[in-house]
């Protein structure tokens, strides 16, 4: 591709005048995209995210051994060796290939929880902001009950009504984190109440249900999914800590947080046990770190614009 059609294709992109509504959105996700990758932490962050979904999608090739079979007579408590990598546990499993399969209950635990509470939080934040009244007054009190209590605390309380397992933790972690997102739609929901575009819209007949789905939901998205990219470091230090209280993943299963508990035992003379989970989650917890500061500046309109 020669370089005359690339900065035409560039100047097509950043038209102030666009012709279309495409072009418009292809011209925004380029200035976004930009920005971005001018952020070389938020780009770090970008790629230790793609590599968290590769090794998750490739467990079964990366991995050399089982992750819930070892050989508890001779490979006992190893240390890191060109064999055994991160070295093997208490029942002479291989680490480094529990972390790797790891990587897919962390995955697991952050997508369902994003896609439990993000659209949870975003219709009680729409519907309060826009419906005002007593509506707003119930949906918020709810909400700041549940900002009441530390997320933790009340993620046990559910887990420990609902019984361990690995989807009861995702269902409490969802549960817990919904408030904030609520919040951030509620008060961008507010600030384009009154404003002249939805007043058009009201005019034209939309009834409040279609205002709230197809006109406000759409623009508390960007600052949604940047809450929920920065928030996903707590969700897996949560459903970590409640693995490593046992009432998360349940054994065998190697989910970082319940190998960091099995591996406490043995942390002053075979610290690679739990070193190895927990530095797994302290890369991936900077990684979403990262990228959501990236996502953050990246998604600002106040931003410029080059």
């Amino acid at each position: 591709m020669s370089a005359e059609t690339i900065q035409s294709r560039r100047d097509w992109l950043l038209s102030e005048r666009p012709a279309s509504r495409m072009q418009a959105r292809l011209g925004r996700a380029y200035v976004a995209w930009r920005r971005f990758s001018a952020n070389r932490l938020a780009f770090l962050g970008l790629l230790i995210i793609i590599a968290l979904l590769v090794v998750a999608a490739l467990a079964n090739v990366l991995a050399p051994y089982s992750p819930t079979f070892g050989d508890l007579k001779g490979s006992r408590l190893l240390a890191p060796s060109a064999e055994h990598w991160f070295g093997t546990d208490d029942l002479g499993r291989d680490i480094f290939s529990r972390v790797i399969f790891g990587s897919r209950w962390t995955l697991y635990v952050v997508i369902l929880v994003a896609v439990i509470a993000a659209p949870i939080g975003l219709l009680v934040g729409t519907v309060a902001g826009y419906a005002g009244g007593w509506i707003d007054a119930i949906l918020m009190r709810i909400t700041d009950i549940f900002l009441a209590f530390p997320k933790l605390i009340l993620a046990l309380a559910f887990v420990a009504a609902l019984g361990p397992g690995i989807e009861n933790a995702v269902l409490a972690i969802a549960i817990t984190s919904w408030p904030p997102y609520a919040r951030i739609a509620r008060a961008e929901t507010l600030t384009v109440r009154n404003s002249d575009y939805i007043k058009a819209v009201q005019l034209m007949g939309a009834s409040p249900f279609r205002i709230v789905l197809r006109h406000i939901m759409p623009l508390c998205i960007s600052s949604l999914i940047v809450r929920v990219t920065l928030d996903m470091a707590g969700i897996i230090l949560t459903a970590a800590g409640l693995g490593f209280l046992g009432l998360g993943a349940q054994p065998p299963l190697p989910e970082w947080g319940a190998m960091i508990a099995s591996g406490r035992r043995f942390v002053l003379d075979q610290w690679w046990v739990a070193g190895a989970p927990g530095f797994a989650i302290l890369i991936v917890s900077l990684g979403f770190n990262l990228l959501g500061d990236g996502l953050r500046d990246a998604l600002d309109p106040r931003s410029g614009d080059q």
